[in-house]
């Protein structure tokens, strides 16, 4: 006959079986599997659940600030590769939405990633490099923050800008215009073309320089990121203080998507879908037009910051 205590034992043993969370709010590490701590990458936290042991949330040590179709999204998830990065999933669009700033700067902290003492994190938001608010109110937050800046070919990168606008109508059911005719009004260059605003990279990092020293900007070579990914993270590592952890076997190309995947952890990922989409073809007038515009940009942009670049 079993005791008082035994009994006792194996109700409460049952009622956990019971009560236990179901596997899909159980929290897992990234990749897939539990792992020790130091290994937390970018921790998901179901809504009932406390966060794991010894992690806290923290305002971002580093964001990624632009530029919008600058390979932003390509960076972070190469970055977060790194065991002592923690990145967060979204865009935040906290210092270039109004709406968004308002909250307040706990509200902002609170989208971040939950994290372990050893770890940076790290956001990502392309709207920022173009924002004429965001560099002073990242200045308020933390003016000795290190901000990473992944730019490429400002032409491709408005042709890249049209593109996901295209095709973002498109799913959407909307009309759409040919890529010459958001350049070209009344026979002359669209300057005031939100895409080719946001490819004038001399103007708004004037912007940036009036907040922060040159040496708080890392400026990522996103072209050569696509071909020739690991010499740009070690450099980000170094700028960013991490150890060196980021190492050619955890990239491989793709030859049908046609750039590098991740491979992290035992597992491997592409961007989605959407990343990578082929280029419309543009009239060449309209495009030698374009890079003409361009060109005298691009040199003021190489005068601010003493690098130069691949960009015709």
């Amino acid at each position: 006959m079993l005791s008082m205590a035994n009994l006792l034992s194996c109700v409460l043993f049952l009622a956990l079986r019971t009560f236990a969370a179901p596997p899909e709010y159980i929290q897992v590490w990234p990749g897939g599997s539990t792992q020790a701590p130091g290994d937390l990458g970018n921790v998901t936290v179901g809504p009932s659940l406390v966060p794991p042991p010894g992690t806290s949330k923290h305002a971002p040590h580093s964001i990624i600030i632009g530029v919008r179709k600058g390979g932003t999204r390509a960076l972070l998830e190469m970055l977060d590769i790194h065991p002592e990065v923690a990145a967060a999933a979204t865009e935040v669009h906290f210092f270039d939405w109004d709406e968004n700033y308002a909250k307040g700067f706990e509200w902002y902290r609170d989208q971040m990633p939950y994290s372990y003492p050893n770890q940076i994190t790290v956001e990502k938001t392309p709207g920022y490099f173009t924002s004429p608010v965001a560099p002073a109110r990242i200045h308020a937050m933390n003016s000795s923050i290190r901000l990473l800046l992944i730019l490429r070919d400002p032409t491709e990168r408005v042709i890249s800008d049209y593109t996901q606008v295209f095709f973002n109508r498109l799913e959407n059911h909307k009309p759409v215009q040919a890529i010459e005719n958001m350049l070209v009004k009344n026979g002359v260059l669209n300057t005031r073309y939100k895409a080719i605003q946001r490819s004038l990279y001399d103007v708004h990092m004037r912007n940036w320089l009036q907040h922060f020293p040159l040496e708080q900007i890392h400026i990522v070579d996103g072209d050569t990121l696509i071909y020739d990914p690991l010499p740009e993270l070690q450099r980000v590592e170094r700028f960013l203080h991490l150890p060196p952890r980021i190492v050619a076997s955890n990239f491989y190309f793709n030859q049908t998507k046609g750039f590098y995947c991740i491979r992290s952890d035992g597992h491997e990922r592409c961007l989605h879908e959407s990343k990578g989409r082929p280029h419309p073809p543009v009239n060449s007038t309209v495009l030698r037009q374009l890079r003409s515009y361009l060109r005298q940009h691009n040199r003021n942009f190489y005068r601010l910051t003493g690098r130069t670049f691949n960009w015709q």
